[in-house]
């Protein structure tokens, strides 16, 4: 029998599709890609800037203008063995078909007038067009255009997004007994656990009346129990915000992701684990990506770079706040707050002004990272010096980022692809700790 020749693709790549992955061309197999000229127009736009999309705007430039060397840009480039070409597709005449729907010369349409030609004039062939923007795959679709999200980095069945928490009903009595009576831990043999471990996981064992909380040490494969207790004025209210304290405040644990929806003490709880800690690190940086909400730019806002800033980073504040009126003012956790403030041993800033800096012995706290890309994520962690702590915080249901969503964002891909390691943990948070409030609008609105 006839084995028939595999046919290549033709894989046509939105702007932000590079300002996401500025190495995705080399992720389409032995399929070619190609580049509209537009979108080295709106490139143009990005290179400048201190952000992360300004970033890889410019090292996408630098990575074409390598790849290209002597040869035009227009010629089919080899991205290397085992994958296709790379070309640029220069501007286009819209179709009948394409001016009728969309008149108007923007960008957008432009590179539909380009995969318009570009399916015309390969017939034989599959062509894809590859966006983020959801928008613009509908109006692809709608001119008969197959159009994809861009999902190399993307969780396989969020459904299936590791927890970080197994409840377990009907465990032995005795074993239950034995997390209370043996502090240096029980192994995981007897509670027949060996082949569902992942990492630091923690265990709620249930038995008719009595239970127990338990965290497993994947590195001596025993579990013990953890005790909820007072952390710098907080106090755990739940079995998750107790798991969350206990993964925080262990330092055998560099790497923690805590999720939840908004109310559920994620920042708080890294917060005071942190402020606990301070002795052990030179440093604690709060911070957060700054990602404007009803794409207003923070050029609208008034004031200076501070005043622009500071509604972003005032949850940041709230949340110290909170902890603070936990003490009198003349308790020295209370004034140890002000003089950590005022000698930057604590840092509220933003993100992107971390940029730079060194990360040597420092409690490291991201907030709002369900905001960031799995490429921003990864940046940000392997700049991590000795005896530094990275803890990133989020809600994956509530992003604000028009191109991410809850399997492509940089929050779930971590808690995925990080769940096997001995040095990281997570925590999915459930209950609203807000007020009553707070969580019946969470829940019925």
């Amino acid at each position: 029998m006839m084995i028939k020749k595999h046919n290549r693709k033709l894989f046509i790549i939105d702007t932000n599709v590079l300002l996401h992955d500025y190495k995705c061309i080399y992720n389409f197999e032995e399929n070619d890609v190609i580049i509209p000229i537009v979108v080295l127009e709106e490139l143009d736009k990005f290179k400048r800037g201190n952000d992360i999309i300004n970033f890889h705007a410019r090292e996408f430039t630098r990575e074409l203008d390598k790849l290209s060397g002597d040869m035009l840009l227009t010629a089919n480039i080899p991205l290397g063995e085992n994958l296709g070409n790379l070309h640029i597709e220069t501007g286009k005449d819209f179709s009948d078909k394409v001016s009728a729907s969309f008149p108007e010369r923007t960008s957008d349409h432009r590179i539909l007038a380009i995969a318009d030609y570009v399916c015309t004039s390969n017939k034989d062939k599959t062509v894809v067009l590859i966006t983020k923007d959801i928008n613009l795959r509908m109006k692809a679709k709608s001119l008969g255009i197959i159009a994809q999200d861009y999902e190399n980095d993307k969780v396989a069945n969020i459904d299936d997004l590791y927890k970080g928490i197994t409840v377990m009903e009907g465990v032995d009595q005795e074993l239950i007994s034995k997390l209370y009576e043996v502090p240096e831990g029980v192994s995981a043999e007897e509670f027949r656990l060996e082949g569902d471990l992942k990492g630091h996981q923690f265990f709620i064992m249930k038995n008719n009346g009595s239970s127990a909380l338990a965290h497993y040490n994947p590195v001596n494969k025993q579990l013990n129990r953890v005790i909820k207790q007072t952390t710098y004025g907080i106090d755990p209210r739940n079995a998750e915000q107790t798991f969350a304290l206990d993964a925080l405040s262990n330092p055998d644990i560099q790497l923690v992701s805590l999720t939840g929806k908004a109310g559920t003490g994620k920042t708080l709880l890294a917060l005071a684990a942190a402020l606990a800690q301070h002795k052990r690190y030179k440093q604690i940086f709060l911070a957060r990506p700054i990602v404007p909400l009803a794409n207003r730019d923070l050029g609208f806002l008034p004031g200076d770079v501070k005043e622009k800033m500071d509604p972003y980073m005032q949850p940041l504040y709230d949340n110290l706040t909170v902890i603070k009126h936990k003490f009198s003012h003349q308790s020295p956790e209370f004034i140890r707050i002000n003089e950590m403030m005022k000698e930057e041993k604590l840092v509220i800033t933003p993100l992107a002004y971390i940029r730079g800096r060194s990360l040597s012995s420092i409690f490291f706290i991201v907030d709002e990272a369900q905001n960031l890309t799995p490429h921003e994520i990864k940046t940000i962690i392997t700049r991590a010096g000795e005896g530094t702590k990275m803890v990133f915080t989020g809600d994956i249901e509530q992003i604000d980022s028009p191109y991410l969503d809850t399997a492509s964002n940089g929050l779930s891909y971590l808690s995925d692809k990080m769940k096997n390691q001995d040095i990281f943990a997570h925590v999915n948070l459930v209950k609203g700790e807000r007020s009553f409030l707070a969580e019946l609008a969470s829940k019925l609105l």
